[in-house]
């Protein structure tokens, strides 16, 4: 379980390096691949590379009191209230996400972990330079902390979903759903 200074300190370093392409799609199902890169908090010149995905379903229509309901599958136990103390920091700034519901699944079984003996910076570098040599319009590169990593993952999302409401917000009205 993490304290909140973990969760603080995880969401004010966790830096998206790379975003992807494409944004939520408002009618149909998103797929995003990640790379989370962070140095071991144990070891010097050691770096580990998490690869996995983040699946956002079709953007759903709801009412303020419904947050509540949102399920976040595969997290650990005390992922509810970090999930709550996001949509806290994200009303507090300012950010409307009263109306769309976005819902993510965190396939933890896809994610694939590798130790790389290297300085943060050399990997960095190759990370970058791979995603802009492949040019994969699916994935995100993204820094975080190691231990907290989960935290950096959610807080992707929610920069995911604040990207993408503009766009989905002005499809559903040109649609007249809204």
């Amino acid at each position: 379980m993490h304290t909140p200074d973990d969760i603080h300190y995880a969401l004010e370093t966790t830096k998206v390096l790379h975003e992807p392409d494409r944004r939520i799609d408002t009618f149909g199902e998103t797929s995003f691949e990640f790379q989370l890169i962070s140095e071991l908090m144990d070891r010097v010149g050691e770096v580990r590379i998490r690869t996995g995905s983040v699946e956002a379903m079709r953007p759903r229509i709801l009412r303020p009191s419904a947050y509540q309901e949102v399920e976040l599958d595969g997290f650990d136990p005390s992922a509810r209230a970090r999930f709550d103390q996001l949509v806290e920091k994200f009303r507090a700034e300012g950010k409307d996400l009263a109306f769309l519901q976005y819902g993510f699944q965190f396939k933890r079984g896809q994610v694939h972990e590798e130790i790389i003996h290297d300085n943060i910076d050399a990997v960095r570098e190759r990370v970058l330079e791979d995603i802009r040599r492949t040019g994969n319009p699916s994935r995100a590169i993204i820094e975080g902390v190691d231990d907290a990593w989960e935290i950096s993952i959610l807080k992707f999302s929610f920069e995911m979903i604040i990207r993408s409401h503009e766009i989905n917000a002005f499809d559903f009205k040109r649609r007249g759903l809204i």
